[in-house]
């Protein structure tokens, strides 16, 4: 079908941009506020409200295809695009995409986003990974509408997969309300959780202790209050490389006992570390989380490890897989552009028995997370992030009840 406009529109996100590097130097928080002065390039808070934009296909039936461009919650970090902010972006939109797109026919969504993604803007740079996604999701949209399929549909049949036909574990975060929030769900029996967002020392606490302390509080909280004896979530906890940052992250003998710690206090539950270490660099987190990882093995301990920081491609999903750093790799979608690289990291980490966790952030959009559950309904990573937000109520609706419908329309086709 023919794209007879492009139409963007500014957009609030689900969170925060926040700045992670001035956070992790001890920012304090007064509310919701940070106190103190960014470091990171490009903040003019620690914490800035989020924006998106949406951008739209007006198609030549009159019908509207679109996608909402949205940048991760700690933009400018680990490697990452930098901050996204509406006003300076709708421009590049409008003078170098639209162009390319009004007049167009698209039959296509992995071909065309291949496509967006070599291209640059007037001034020879790579478009901002937050503008490929948000485009990937229109350009979805619109080849869904063209054929008349569901945007899973049209995934599945471009990859040659075929769609899920029951629930993708859902991984819920909790933010800094880690207790209240934890209890939400263990109501709603989320699959994975809490991540609890130990993105800093003080959270994690002299030796660790805090967040030992937090897993077993959640170990019991679990065991005593859920509502069916069969409900058994996963443990997920993203520690943001501080483990690394209070033990030393070349001491992974010290750290792997600190892993052991965290192991027995959330038996009986199977548990996930995210983020165990940043060894500031790529070259650095490929070889020492591969140390960790191989240690981790060898003792026998129960306890997964997810890369995360520095892995924000589909090449660094790659080679992240290859170098065995981490058990799960986290494919943070607005990290790695066009949504077809999300398919194509899901496909790599399946293919080599590495966990997929689909996942993005908290900073995203309702439109963003309902794209992403058709992705992951079509390619089948283990698990899929429960976004945008930190109030879980919301994150988990959005998400679920997208992958009810799915479910549904096409249990009614059968």
């Amino acid at each position: 079908m023919k794209i007879v406009k492009v139409v963007c529109a500014p957009g609030r996100t689900g969170f925060y941009f926040d700045d992670q590097k001035a956070i992790k130097q001890g920012a304090k928080m007064d509310g919701f506020f940070y106190d103190g002065v960014p470091e990171t390039s490009g903040f003019t808070a620690i914490r800035q409200a989020g924006e998106s934009i949406s951008l739209m296909l007006v198609l030549e039936d009159g019908s509207i295809a679109w996608g909402d461009c949205a940048a991760v919650q700690y933009s400018g970090a680990g490697g990452r695009d930098p901050l996204f902010l509406a006003e300076d972006f709708i421009p590049v939109i409008m003078r170098d995409i639209a162009p390319k797109l009004e007049g167009r026919v698209v039959d296509s969504f992995r071909d065309t986003m291949e496509e967006f993604e070599r291209m640059t803007d007037r001034d020879g740079n790579r478009l901002h990974t937050a503008i490929r996604y948000g485009l990937s999701q229109a350009i979805l949209d619109c080849v869904a509408k063209t054929k008349s399929k569901l945007m899973c549909e049209v995934i599945a049949e471009e990859y040659g997969t075929t769609v899920s036909e029951e629930m993708i574990p859902i991984f819920s975060q909790t933010g800094d309300a880690r207790h209240d929030n934890a209890d939400k769900m263990i109501l709603k029996r989320v699959h994975v959780l809490p991540h609890a967002l130990i993105n800093n020392l003080e959270k994690l606490g002299p030796n660790g202790d805090t967040l030992v302390e937090y897993t077993a509080w959640l170990r019991d909280r679990i065991l005593r209050y859920r509502q069916d004896p069969a409900y058994h979530p996963v443990f997920h906890i993203d520690v943001y490389g501080t483990v690394g940052l209070l033990f030393g992250y070349e001491n992974i003998e010290v750290i792997t006992d600190y892993l052991e710690r965290l192991e027995k206090a959330a038996c009986p539950f199977a548990l996930r570390v995210e983020g165990p270490i940043d060894a500031g660099s790529r070259e650095g987190q490929l070889e020492w989380l591969a140390k960790l990882t191989r240690l981790v093995d060898e003792r026998g301990i129960n306890v997964e490890l997810v890369a995360d920081e520095w892995c924000n491609t589909v090449d660094d999903v790659r080679a992240f897989v290859d170098a065995g750093a981490g058990h799960m790799i986290q494919i943070k979608t607005p990290d790695l552009g066009s949504l077809h690289n999300t398919a194509d990291a899901v496909l790599y980490c399946k293919e080599k028995g590495v966990g997929a966790y689909m996942g993005g952030t908290c900073n995203e959009t309702n439109r963003s997370a309902e794209t992403c559950v058709h992705v992951a309904m079509a390619m089948k990573p283990d698990q899929i992030l429960a976004k945008p937000g930190m109030g879980v109520d919301e994150g988990v609706m959005i998400v679920y009840n997208e992958m009810q419908r799915i479910l549904a329309l096409r249990g009614a086709k059968r």
